[in-house]
Order: structure tokens, then sequence, then C-alpha cells
């Protein structure tokens, strides 16, 4: 394929980064209008540490995808908020450790199903099937 021909056959709307940021774009409207007090982002820094209890900062960024300039700023953040809070740890005084505050862990339980909600929005119109589909095929591209 020419290069005349490849540039008349791209389609914008039919690309995969476009389709994927117009999603994103209805989801992360969905995630404001429901859950306002945080970003998705640092949502899932608190279903983390929820989930597992307190962690390294790095190890932290890891488990939910993020840089280490972008967790720090994230823990940051939620520290000034009150729903986190950091210490040294007592092994390695180099490593920052985070767990939730009692105000973090009422705020996440109490998020949950609205979380459940955000995801359901988003998804609105799709079979089950399709969803279990969407979902399988975005971690499958995601390694």
């Amino acid at each position: 394929m020419s290069d005349a021909d490849a540039a008349k056959a791209y389609v914008l709307e039919d690309q995969i980064g476009f389709r994927l940021r117009l999603a994103n774009q209805r989801h992360l409207e969905i995630f404001a209008a429901t859950i306002p007090d945080v970003t998705p982002t640092q949502f899932a820094t608190l279903v983390k540490l929820k989930e597992l209890g307190v962690l390294s900062q790095n190890h932290l960024g890891r488990l939910v995808a993020m840089d280490a300039a972008t967790t720090n700023g994230v823990v940051t953040r939620l520290r000034n908020k009150g729903l986190v809070r950091t210490q040294a740890s007592t092994n390695d005084l180099r490593r920052l450790e985070v767990s939730l505050t009692p105000e973090g862990e009422a705020f996440i339980t109490e998020k949950m199903a609205a979380a459940h909600d955000v995801s359901a929005l988003t998804m609105k119109g799709l079979t089950a099937r399709e969803r279990e589909q969407i979902l399988a095929l975005l971690a499958k591209m995601a390694v």
C-alpha cells in the first residue's frame, strides 16, 4: 500500500486509540459525577490499600500502574485530604509506607457501591456477554 493509499484509508474514527479515548472520556465524566471527591487514580489507590493494608509507596504505585512521580503526587493529595497516612518503614528508612486513616477506610467503604454504579453506567448498553468480552480484550491488550 502506498503512502497516499494509506493516508486515504486512515479514518480517525475507526482507530483503536481514538475509540479508547472517547470511551475513557465518557467513563471519567461518569466517575466525576458519581464520586466527585477523588480522581479515579486516587480511588484505585484507596481500593488497593483497603484490599492489602499497609504498602510501600513504591509497591502501591506499581499495583495501581503509576510511575513514582505520579504515585507521590496521588499519595500527597490523599494525605492532604486526610484519607491516608505515611510513615517511614521501621525495616528500611528509605521506604515510605502508606496506609488508610480511619476516615479513608470509612470513605472507601462508603463509596464502593457508587464505584459499581460507575462501571455499570460506563458499560450501559452492553450485554452481559459484551461486558465480559470487553474486559477480557482490554486485559489482553494491556500486557
